[in-house]
């Protein structure tokens, strides 16, 4: 069994687990940052750094941790790193609505090598490795090739911790046809490489929101920057915006649209 086929596998066994039994029926509470967590939460954590340790003995880097503890596994991971979201959308776990993840990464030497991304509810699982192309249940990404130009395009837009000059064009002067905001930023990747959503923004992520889901959307054919940033990974490490589209026109016209946006005085029509 590859590594890949094993992180496959313990995703899912600990998501049975750990996480499906609890849904609807889990208490919660609220960190410092005003985030959800529930006792799944810390259990999925605490099964998938045992279980993936037994793969490779690398350090885990999760969600759940202090931020002492996630940057001290970030330095000590040159050589490999797991990090993981042992909940994505705990919020919507927590509420009923059926639209969250479990999600756990590879890196080495700072960039994400594997990526798996598992929605339990709809028993889709997504994953990628680097130069290996991305799949969803076995069938190869984008599943949707379609690229319409951005006014006909579906967006994903998550408007937290975005800029008021572009959440207004966003609110006022949309470019795309239709938009989406679902909660858990692990599937807005998954759901752009598999070509659900056209076109993907997101004001700021953490680590755990992005490296198994930009690694996916990399091998599916997507395009990615930030706002700052073409080159994706040259942005800041802990809170990285994305701005991402399958298309390399689709993804040029989003990036130019996006970046005329971010200005108080600039104009977009």
């Amino acid at each position: 069994m590859t590594v890949l086929q094993s992180v496959i596998e313990v995703v899912r066994r600990v998501a049975q687990v750990e996480v499906m039994p609890r849904y609807l029926k889990v208490a919660h509470s609220r960190k410092a940052d005003g985030s959800l967590c529930t006792e799944a939460d810390l259990l999925c954590q605490m099964a998938l750094v045992r279980e993936l340790t037994r793969i490779a003995p690398y350090p885990v880097l999760g969600e759940e941790m202090t931020e002492a503890e996630q940057r001290q596994q970030w330095l000590a991971g040159a050589d490999g790193l797991w990090c993981i979201d042992p909940i994505d959308g705990t919020s919507n776990f927590v509420n009923g609505v059926p639209y969250f993840a479990v999600s756990v990464a590879l890196m080495k030497a700072g960039r994400s090598v594997m990526g798996v991304i598992y929605d339990p509810v709809a028993d889709e699982m997504f994953y990628a490795e680097t130069g290996r192309g991305a799949f969803l249940n076995g069938e190869r990404l984008p599943i949707k090739t379609r690229s319409p130009d951005l006014r006909h395009s579906l967006a994903g837009v998550e408007l937290k911790r975005i800029s008021d000059a572009i959440a207004m064009q966003v609110a006022l002067h949309p470019p795309f046809s239709s938009q989406r905001n679902f909660g858990a930023s692990t599937l807005d990747w998954c759901y752009t490489a598999a070509g659900r959503f056209d076109v993907y923004l997101h004001g700021g992520q953490k680590l755990w929101d992005y490296a198994a889901g930009c690694l996916i959307m990399e091998e599916a054919g997507g395009q990615m920057c930030t706002l700052a940033c073409d080159d994706f990974w040259a942005d800041d490490l802990w809170e990285r915006p994305v701005v991402a589209a399958l298309g390399v026109d689709l993804f040029a016209e989003w990036k130019a649209w996006i970046r005329a946006a971010d200005k108080p005085t600039g104009h977009t029509n």
